[in-house]
């Protein structure tokens, strides 16, 4: 074997004639010209791979941990073993055509087999990794299904190391919640993503627990983690979690302390919630709105921050924080016993622009504390038009106001807000109702379509809504779109072939549905 720099010299110079071309190295060395450097180099290749000593074998790995959930059946493992590889089974290719996109139903198939309580076959479990590291949106439930497997195959592929940080992947591995020795250990000694579902387990079998668990290491993580396991207080939060989250406001962590006050103001019991109802009291009455002058340290220590993002005013982003965070029960006796639609719709002074801010901090706020009462006086009628309406006229933050009503009142809402304003407009809206689509909802949103068609629009400006229904209207309206998918004439003012597209569109979407109704069904538990 030669000896490491016995021929090292001779590849530099092939090295620097590939970079600076054999034009201006020729007749300098052994690349006189671009075939002699390829066959010079193809040469040294196969002698540096040759000259290679051979390393000490590693250790084997020892067994994947044993996963005790059932697989899915077999015709169900068939299916996700299509999805991951993209072919559309039995559907004539991937293309988009009028052939189902497999790709937007990987992630209704993983989070149907979460709930059922299957593990991935053994199989699968690298190209399920190898998915979850190219799509994010998949980590959760791919992780969760890949379980301790996942976890020890990622040990072994520097590839798959972002699934040691991401999650309850390691559900599998954790000792019972009553196994007070097991706990301490793995708290201690586990890996990231063993500890973050370890913490969850323990907050959903009794929260006080958790919070017990990670007050033992808090003083020691680091920031980044202490800032995952604050979050994870969300879950079951409690007036219980109020020493501990007001102890984390003097946290050195910013983004720690900003978590522990909005965690904070969501208890509306709480010391911070009061001392914010207090000074936002003080700016807002029955006589108009006056914003705080200075953004003092009382202020600052419980999460306001002091400098407002580009284009915004100092007293209005204060103001608006001040509100968010403050209980929304201090202000019906701020304003003489009114209800929340009342207090809504009073006039405020337009002079400053205050009106805008507070309305959008009373949105957050309901937000934050999940009142629905706030969240329908702000979201106003479904008819009213969005730039009327009394809360927001965004629809993103009207998503959000959404999210706190029961699932068939947000549905019926939505329903009334295509009916009245049709589709263009409901795409945020319709992503936070809950899947699959169906009764009002799914009728509305076809006979929208079906509007959108027949008035000759631009098919184009539909496709965004056509992929959400792939995904969530509910199977059994398929029957509803069979007279839709036959090919018609083009409207008088249609842009030219919408006919073709809505038709070619309408199939896809039903056969989406047939597919979404099959994957189901084998995902049943025999």
């Amino acid at each position: 074997m030669e000896k490491p720099d016995e021929g090292y010299g001779e590849w530099e110079e092939l090295v620097g004639a590939a970079l600076l071309g054999t034009d201006r190295r020729r007749g300098a060395g052994p690349a006189g010209s671009p075939e002699s450097l390829l066959d010079a180099a193809a040469v040294h290749a196969v002698r540096r791979r040759a000259g290679l000593r051979p390393a000490t074998a590693a250790a084997r790995p020892g067994p994947a941990p044993r996963d005790p959930r059932p697989q899915p059946p077999e015709a169900a493992r068939r299916r996700l073993a299509q999805l991951l590889a993209g072919r559309a089974g039995g559907s004539g290719g991937s293309g988009r055509g009028s052939a189902p996109d497999l790709t937007e139903l990987l992630p209704q198939w993983l989070a149907t087999a979460g709930r059922h309580g299957y593990r991935a076959p053994e199989a699968l479990v690298p190209a399920l990794l190898d998915a979850a590291r190219a799509r994010t949106d998949l980590r959760p439930e791919a992780l969760a299904l890949a379980g301790t497997r996942g976890l020890w195959l990622a040990r072994l592929n520097p590839e798959w190391r972002f699934a040691l940080r991401g999650g309850a992947g390691g559900a599998g591995e954790l000792p019972e919640v009553t196994d007070t020795a097991g706990v301490e250990r793995l708290w201690q000694e586990g890996l990231f993503a063993e500890r973050v579902a370890l913490l969850g387990a323990v907050r959903a079998h009794e929260p006080a627990a958790a919070q017990r668990l990670l007050a033992t290491t808090w003083t020691t993580e680091r920031a980044e983690d202490r800032l995952m396991f604050l979050d994870s207080l969300r879950q079951g939060l409690s007036d219980a979690d109020e020493p501990f989250l007001e102890a984390a406001l003097d946290d050195r962590s910013r983004n720690v302390r900003a978590t522990a006050a909005e965690l904070l103001s969501a208890l509306t019991r709480s010391a911070l919630a009061g001392r914010m109802a207090g000074r936002a009291l003080a700016c807002v009455g029955p006589h108009g709105v006056t914003p705080p002058a200075e953004c003092d340290a009382g202020m600052l220590r419980d999460g306001v921050v002091e400098r407002p993002p580009a284009g915004r005013g100092e007293r209005a982003w204060w103001l608006g924080q001040l509100v968010e965070s403050a209980p929304l029960s201090c202000w019906r006796e701020r304003f003489g016993g009114l209800d929340a639609a009342q207090i809504v719709a009073l006039p405020v002074a337009a002079g400053e622009g205050w009106a805008e801010e507070l309305h959008a901090a009373w949105c957050r706020a309901a937000v934050r504390q999940r009142d629905a009462r706030w969240s329908r006086a702000l979201l106003g009628p479904p008819s009213a038009s969005p730039a009327a309406g009394p809360g927001t006229a965004s629809l993103a933050e009207r998503a959000k106001l959404l999210e706190t009503l029961p699932d068939g009142e947000r549905a019926q809402w939505v329903a009334e807000f295509i009916r009245a304003h049709g589709l263009s407009e409901a795409f945020q809206l319709l992503g936070v109702c809950v899947v699959p689509w169906a009764g009002a909802l799914g009728r509305a949103v076809v006979e929208a379509l079906e509007s959108a068609r027949e008035a000759g629009s631009y098919p184009w400006s539909f496709s965004g809504v056509m992929g959400l229904a792939e995904r969530c209207l509910d199977p059994a309206e398929a029957g509803l779109l069979e007279a839709l998918t036959a090919s018609a004439q083009d409207p008088p003012d249609a842009s030219p072939g919408a006919a073709a597209y809505w038709s070619e569109a309408f199939q896809r979407l039903a056969a989406t549905l047939r597919l979404r109704a099959t994957m189901l069904a084998e995902l049943t538990p025999a």
